[in-house]
């Protein structure tokens, strides 16, 4: 496997990992919970994007590494 393959699947991982992180972020903030909000199911869901950003600044930093020369 080459840079560029590993570099396209990390891109690719990157963009579905967003695309969760704001699916979670609009059901958190109303979507279907309904009137009636169920305060266990909205901890699971905010922990659940909690994990998903930390994925993600992972996989940026894993992308575009902080060197110091």
């Amino acid at each position: 496997m080459t840079i560029f393959e590993d570099e396209s699947e990390l891109r690719a991982r990157l963009e579905q990992l967003q695309v969760e992180h704001r699916a979670l972020d609009d059901e958190i903030l109303g979507g279907e919970l309904g009137p009636i909000r169920d305060q266990i199911k909205l901890t699971r869901l905010k922990r659940k994007k909690l994990a998903l950003k930390d994925e993600i600044h992972r996989l940026l930093d894993q992308m575009h590494p902080d060197i110091i020369a």
